[in-house]
């Protein structure tokens, strides 16, 4: 099973994860504000997650860990 954690007070809503990942994993909130009043990014389909790690690693703020 993969885990996809999104620390969404970390997060600034850049959007350079939901380019980075091939399979549409993610999305950027539309409604939901973080902390720091940012959209933070959000899982929208799980169940297509690979564990390729492209989101993590594209991530600046470090916002995203994935676990298998």
């Amino acid at each position: 099973m993969i885990r996809v954690t999104i620390y969404e007070d970390q997060c600034k809503g850049c959007g350079l994860c939901v380019r980075a990942c091939p399979r549409s994993v993610l999305a950027i909130s539309k409604t939901h504000l973080n902390k720091k009043g940012y959209y933070p990014a959000e899982v929208v389909d799980l169940s297509a997650c690979v564990a390729c790690t492209s989101c993590a690693r594209t991530c600046p703020d470090v916002a995203i860990e994935i676990e298998k």
